[in-house]
């Protein structure tokens, strides 16, 4: 049984008990723009508790707020309970919540009209108080009622304003862009995770550049990423960029994310040249950002931190940008600098970065395609050999343990990947030849 399949026999089972129930939100406006939701909301007159009486097998995840989950295998439908909320103290919950079996009630609290319209699923009617089927059609992102009271609510509605408008590629309405132009400086009242979570639904919905823009025509990139407000209007050498600032060259790459990217992969993108507005001089012969790779590490980890990344995630984007320049000596490297380059955790996502570094600048995609041929030439094995010594085989030849042993290990290592290493005799001769026992 499919996500709606499912949801259709929710609304059903709660009719058959007495209870009003429709199809409500992101689901109603992907269906009429013909497009397949990636999950079914519910609206009922039915209470948490008449929820949970018709379902045994559901549980509240928040049923101060009217929401229960009603599980059917791997499926999870949230059903939700018409409400009015009475303030926003928070600027998150209200702080009153009080049930209703009126649906027109329910809507007047949601956010974008497109997202305030209801679809009855058995006759198909929709039930529209909001104005939302005009909006969809005139491809605009409207609050419903006061935008400034509805952003007041919740200020996280203001990115999603944003990702919407990107995503759908529609406007936001003048009124509601007025407004979130007065609050943008209230977003930091948002947790920073739910901030992280909606800036990287933008950056991997397909729709980044646009988004980007419009964070910052509204001013709101300045305040959840002033490092990247920074780099707009930072000028870059024409020879190396010919696509212009380094805020340009930014959002070039994030248009040209692949579909559906990993999330570290995109906020590599948006930070790999974080470092060059502090780093920005102009010399004798062309503008410079020296050192603008540790910079911008130093200025990645602090963002992560902020916005509270895990640290497996954190890691990779570091490493994202303190390696997207090594690219450059690619050609260069010897073998065994070469393969310990291209068998970094990941290196799938340094290399997509490397391209798309390559096609938002000048487009030159050399090192890319020698990289990729040299790594298909490769058997597994060439790349990671078994070790032809170990710690245990120096012991037994008399050397002591010690920070030693790591040296003489990776200079075998080294030389199993240039090639001049093949067995362990040889790999015995470097050792007594080249690091002789110590009394």
């Amino acid at each position: 049984m499919d996500a709606r399949q499912r949801a259709v026999e929710i609304v059903e089972t709660l009719r058959s008990n007495g209870h009003k129930a429709y199809f409500n939100g992101g689901c109603v406006r992907d269906l009429l723009l013909n497009k397949i939701p990636s999950d079914y909301d519910i609206s009922t007159s039915a209470t948490p508790d008449e929820v949970m009486r018709i379902f045994p097998e559901s549980y509240d995840v928040g049923a101060k707020f009217g929401v229960v989950l009603v599980p059917s295998g791997d499926l999870q439908t949230e059903v939700a309970t018409f409400r009015s909320d009475i303030g926003y103290s928070d600027g998150r919950h209200p702080d009153e919540v009080r049930f209703t079996d009126d649906p027109r009630l329910d809507v007047q609290r949601r956010d974008f009209t497109i997202n305030g319209m209801l679809l009855d699923p058995i006759t198909k009617e929709i039930l529209d108080y909001v104005g939302g089927r005009e909006d969809l059609k005139a491809e605009i992102i409207r609050a419903i009622g006061e935008p400034t009271l509805r952003f007041a609510e919740d200020k996280l509605r203001m990115l999603r304003a944003v990702r919407f408008a990107a995503r759908l590629g529609y406007e936001i309405q003048s009124a509601t862009f007025a407004a979130i132009k007065k609050l943008a400086s209230q977003i930091s009242q948002v947790s920073r995770e739910r901030v992280r979570d909606e800036l990287t639904r933008m950056l991997t919905e397909g729709h980044a550049r646009a988004a980007f823009l419009l964070l910052d025509r509204t001013g709101l990139l300045s305040e959840v990423l002033p490092e990247i407000a920074a780099m707009k209007g930072v000028a870059q050498p024409p020879q190396f960029h010919p696509e212009g600032d380094v805020l340009v060259h930014t959002l070039l790459l994030l248009d040209k994310l692949p579909p559906d990217p990993p999330t570290t992969l995109a906020w590599g993108a948006l930070l790999h040249d974080v470092g060059k507005p502090p780093t920005f001089r102009v010399a004798p012969d062309r503008i410079r950002f020296d050192g603008h790779v540790d910079v911008g590490v130093k200025m990645a980890r602090d963002i992560c931190r902020r916005l509270r990344f895990s640290n497996e995630d954190t890691e990779l984007i570091l490493a994202l940008v303190d390696n997207h320049m090594r690219f450059a000596h690619a050609m260069q490297m010897n073998e065994s600098t070469f393969k310990k380059f291209v068998r970094m955790p990941h290196f799938d996502q340094h290399l997509e970065l490397h391209r798309l570094d390559c096609q938002s600048s000048h487009g030159d995609l050399t090192t890319y395609s020698f990289t990729r041929e040299k790594i298909a030439a490769m058997p597994p094995d060439a790349i990671r050999p078994a070790p032809l010594l170990t710690g245990d085989d120096l012991i037994a030849a008399g050397y002591h343990p010690g920070p030693r042993f790591k040296e003489i290990l990776s200079a075998i290592e080294d030389g199993q990947l240039d090639g001049t290493l093949q067995n362990r005799e040889q790999a015995m001769e470097l050792v007594t030849r080249d690091f002789p026992p110590q009394n």
